[in-house]
């Protein structure tokens, strides 16, 4: 008897240790809404559980949730309510000291088979887009490989999408041009998300929108619905989460290219708030690595939502950005490298206030919102002489309403106006080039104000259980050119052959206004049109499981109204505007040459795309391949391959999930080369041979792992990326060195690149 008490109280203690332990173990929490998708209505009583456990909770009478206690982990969350499809969020990461976000926004069920049991839903349906459009959720961008944590690189892997350097995030979707992608941050347009942008066109290095404030995207590559206008080719829906309501916390980060401080926390009892300041420290790298030009930035983002009452809410939004590049000429050899960089230095911000308010069967939003960037370019020779300065200023202010309305079960009617005023001023000096003859221009200096205005409408209904049906136009309205008017249809129509199958077809008609620094750089050009592009998409998509889908589509985009140049009568202005531009082209992307629409182009293609998402099989990843062709015809009446056309483009990204620490995941890359144009013996192109020969094929492989570490009140997330892992030199383009009197090639200097990341949340 005596004997047994040693090894009762050592069990005892043993059990006590492991009760100490599951009482310290780190744990969070899940908060989130559940609303009607359509009405924004809450769904009092919708039933949320967390996938795998006994923790659940239902939603309350403003259709909220929490739930509390919930070990450290990465889980699945389902809500659920009768009457409407039910929706998992995956990829759900609860950390110690720290709410997570889960919200729904559930669809009304169409579907009442008595034989077929349909799963809860990986995969949103996009009403106003049923064909081309994908969503990601924040986790799935965060541990892209080679994503630089940038919400614009991490759809680069998707289909029909081209991003033309490695180092910069033009993207070329359905080859279109740089110019032709918008962008959309809870609710308000903004020209361009990227530090260094791109003016006219929507490019840059790498987006100033902090990653860790994004609740999701969803990015449309085509037919999408009169809701969005003024861009051809894509857009960008960035939807940013509100701040934390029980308590102040934050984050801190260093990661590839950055370091920043995010903080987050409750305005009274019924609002939020965030921010976060970052900072680029390139120019330690730059200098260290002897370079002879050093980028540097800043950006700021804030945000804050106040709930009036149940029916009405505000929210305020202002996102700053400054970027700065220096030149550091001390010796012969920077000047030299330095002559060929076209340098921009950028002050930008945009702003908006949104007043949302719950009707019956419906909403409406109105949005103030406000853009203003300066741009200040200069480029200069070997002797520093200016070849190119221009120094302006773009402002942008808008006033936009837009209401849904569910009529009935199966009729939804959505419709607003827009009204925009732009103000731009400037100079403009372009000196004599002999390496790109161009014409002789005065210098310039503008002052210009101009109107937008915009209207649409639209109506989707479901016939039978199976066929939805949209139809919808718009009318837009541009003061500063001659034919201000533009009026494009656009329907769409999607038949479920089952529940796990579906076919669609989208056509429509979508129009952009020209550039603004075409037409100030160039008073001529206000005789420009509306760009145009008549497109049609069709396919079919297919769940092989609930967390796997497959989808084929093929599409075809008619381009007219194209800006072609009179005096380089080879160039249609489809073929600028990726890169930093500068003397080697001319600069023609800022559009100071006399231009007419007459350029016409054709892009036709076929797409591939399987998608799996994280579930009970702890793996994911997108396999997308793409094939297409574009061409365009200038004045001279040839038709030439575009400058970005990529004929097939294959993506395989991916990771497996060990457990709730331990992550590795990868992306493989590869692309047929793109068209370039030789150089003659004296270094001009050889425009005659216009993109006739194309680079070499292009593919590299970049690997991530992370690493999560739960403590009692804070978690610190770690990674290693590997970017180009087997030290592929690709090559990007060809320029000509004029030391040397040869061409050489350009773009593939950068091999293995390896960088870490380390953000502390409490």
């Amino acid at each position: 008897m005596h004997r047994r008490t040693p090894l009762v109280s050592t069990a005892f203690l043993l059990l006590l240790l492991v009760i100490s332990a599951r009482a310290q173990q780190p744990t969070g929490s899940i908060h989130g809404t559940v609303i009607d998708a359509t009405t924004r209505e809450p769904l009092i009583g919708a039933n949320v559980i967390v996938v795998g456990t006994a923790f659940g909770r239902a939603a309350g009478i403003d259709g909220s949730y929490t739930i509390e206690n919930i070990p450290a982990g990465t889980y699945r969350v389902q809500a659920s309510v009768i009457g409407y499809t039910s929706m998992i969020e995956t990829d759900v990461v609860v950390a110690s000291g720290r709410r997570t976000t889960a919200d729904f926004a559930l669809t009304a069920s169409t579907i009442d088979l008595d034989a077929v049991t349909v799963e809860a839903e990986y995969f949103r349906r996009n009403m106003d887009a049923p064909v081309s459009s994908q969503a990601l959720s924040y986790e799935e961008i965060r541990r892209s490989p080679g994503g630089l944590e940038d919400v614009v690189r991490a759809i680069a892997v998707l289909p029909g999408v081209v991003q033309a350097s490695g180092g910069r995030n033009d993207l070329i979707v359905r080859g279109g041009a740089p110019s032709e992608n918008l962008y959309v941050i809870d609710n308000l347009e903004v020209p361009n998300i990227n530090h260094f942008g791109t003016q006219g066109a929507t490019g840059g290095p790498l987006s100033f929108v902090n990653l860790d404030f994004v609740r999701d995207i969803t990015f449309s590559t085509g037919g999408f619905g009169a809701r969005y206008g003024d861009k051809l080719s894509s857009v960008l829906n960035i939807q940013l989460k509100d701040g934390r309501e029980d308590r102040i916390g934050g984050k801190a980060t260093i990661s590839a290219s950055q370091f920043g401080l995010n903080t987050e926390g409750p305005i009274g009892e019924s609002g939020s708030f965030l921010f976060s300041a970052r900072r680029s420290y390139l120019d330690f790298i730059f200098k260290a690595a002897g370079f002879g030009f050093v980028p540097e930035y800043w950006d700021f983002l804030g945000k804050a939502t106040v709930a009036l009452d149940r029916n009405n809410e505000l929210s305020f939004l202002a996102i700053g950005a400054l970027d700065d590049i220096r030149f550091f000429n001390d010796t012969e050899d920077k000047r030299y490298d330095n002559s060929r960089i076209l340098g921009s230095s950028q002050d930008q911000y945009v702003s908006s206030v949104s007043w949302r308010h719950l009707i019956r069967d419906g909403f409406f939003t109105v949005s103030l919102g406000r853009s203003f960037v300066t741009y200040d370019y200069l480029q200069s020779d070997s002797l520093l002489r200016p070849l190119f300065t221009s120094a302006s200023k773009e402002r942008e202010t808008s006033l936009r309403a837009d209401a849904v309305i569910l009529l009935d079960r199966s009729y939804e009617l959505s419709f607003g106006a827009q009204a925009k005023l732009l103000r731009t001023g400037g100079t403009l000096f372009v000196a004599p080039n002999p390496y790109f003859p161009l014409p002789s221009l005065p210098d310039r200096d503008w002052d210009t104000t101009g109107a937008k205005v915009s209207a649409y409408a639209q109506l989707a209904h479901t016939f039978f259980d199976r066929l939805q049906a949209t139809i919808g136009g718009r009318l837009d309205y541009f003061g500063m050119i001659d034919k201000p008017l533009a009026a494009g249809p656009r329907a769409s129509l999607s038949y479920l052959l089952s529940p796990l199958t579906s076919v669609s077809v989208s056509g429509g008609i979508y129009h952009q206004a020209p550039a603004a620094i075409w037409l100030v750089s160039n008073p001529a050009n206000a005789a420009l049109s509306h760009l145009r592009v008549t497109q049609v998409v069709a396919g079919i998509e297919h769940l092989f499981r609930a967390d796997t889908k497959v989808r084929v589509e093929g599409y075809l985009k008619r381009y007219t109204n194209y800006p072609a140049n009179t005096l380089r009568p080879w160039l249609v202005m489809a073929n600028t505007g990726a890169g930093f531009g500068g003397s080697v082209d001319g600069y023609a992307a800022f559009g100071f040459d006399p231009l007419a629409s007459e350029g016409t182009g054709n892009a036709r293609g076929v797409e591939l795309l399987v998608q799996k998402r994280l579930s009970e099989i702890p793996c994911y990843g997108i396999l997308s391949l793409s094939y297409g062709r574009t061409d365009f015809t200038a004045l001279d009446g040839v038709s030439r391959p575009g400058s970005f056309d990529q004929r097939l483009i294959f993506n395989l990204s991916g990771g497996y999930r060990f457990n709730d620490k331990w992550e590795i995941s990868t992306k493989f890359r590869l692309g047929t080369g793109t068209p370039w144009t030789p150089f003659l013996a004296s270094g001009v192109q050889d425009v005659a041979r216009y993109n006739s020969e194309r680079t070499p094929l292009f593919h590299t492989l970049d690997v991530r792992v992370d690493r999560r570490w739960n403590f009692a009140s804070w978690n610190l997330i770690t990674y290693i990326d590997l970017q180009n892992v087997y030290n592929r030199k690709n090559v990007q383009s060809y320029r000509f060195d004029y030391r040397n009197a040869r061409t050489i090639e350009d773009g593939g200097a950068i091999g293995l690149l390896p960088t870490i990341g380390i953000s502390a949340e409490f």
